[in-house]
């Protein structure tokens, strides 16, 4: 068993447990007032937006199910080749979400209190310790 793979996979299943329910929570939070007419295009903004959102969802869940068939089973040939790219993968991730919090309106402790990107950078290193793991 690969345990720094099995930290990422628990991470990215928490994540994407967190992020699908207690996150569409909070987007619903933001959901304009339905029926008027000023709205609609508010409406459609956000829709997409909820949409964008559990695209992020459905990655999380992914790559979840990705690291659990890599460890776990024997489904994959090239388990590193994956490992990397998922490794990878979420680094670019982390790196996005900083640069749209550098280039976005800044508030007060932005970094910390949009702090996805460490968990994101956490998930990457254990991916990417994990494919040095019992070499």
């Amino acid at each position: 068993m690969n345990i720094p793979i099995v930290i990422a996979n628990v991470l990215t299943l928490l994540a994407f447990i967190v992020h699908t329910f207690i996150g569409d929570k909070e987007i619903r939070s933001i959901e304009p007032v339905a029926g008027q007419a000023e709205n609609f295009e508010k409406q459609e903004r956000w829709t997409m937006a909820r949409c964008g959102w559990h695209w992020i969802s459905f990655d999380l869940l992914f790559a979840s199910i990705g690291l659990g068939l890599i460890n776990f089973t024997d489904f994959f040939r090239d388990k590193n080749t994956l490992l990397l790219l998922l490794s990878v993968y979420f680094l670019g991730y982390a790196v996005v979400w900083m640069i749209t919090i550098l280039i976005s309106r800044q508030f007060p402790k932005n970094m910390i209190k949009l702090g996805q990107w460490g968990l994101l950078l956490v998930i990457s290193g254990l991916i990417y310790w994990g494919t040095a793991w019992g070499q």
